[in-house]
């Protein structure tokens, strides 16, 4: 399984960037997706996850309402859109795969991207 992440950059706080995730060797509609992130002196954290099942979404309490996860199974790519960035969502952003989820924790994913810095200014 490989998974390159992209999209990341440098913008002003209350701006916008979209981040993309292309996966390969694997059966990329019948995986869960997530995006976490971390910050530095941070554990990894969380962000939003969508299933394979029914596309049904899931957000960390901090995003809801900014950010968007959505795939497109044609093209085996996840996407995180994020809108009314904050400095706090400065992070290295990862986009992960699994089989089957139960928490949305970082042990839930098997699978991990390199990762693409996000960094918000204020």
């Amino acid at each position: 399984v490989q998974l390159q992440a992209s999209g990341g950059g440098l913008v002003q706080a209350g701006g916008s960037l979209r981040l993309s995730c292309a996966a390969s060797g694997l059966t990329f509609s019948v995986y869960v997706m997530g995006w976490f992130r971390q910050a530095p002196g941070k554990e990894r954290e969380f962000v939003a996850g969508i299933t394979w099942s029914d596309s049904s979404t899931h957000y960390a309490d901090s995003v809801k309402g900014r950010f968007t996860i959505s795939r497109d199974n044609a093209k085996n790519t996840v996407y995180l859109q994020m809108n009314s960035l904050k400095p706090e969502d400065t992070a290295l952003y990862y986009c992960a795969a699994t089989r089957s989820v139960r928490t949305w924790s970082l042990r839930d994913f098997a699978s991990w991207g390199q990762g693409t810095q996000v960094t918000v200014s204020s």
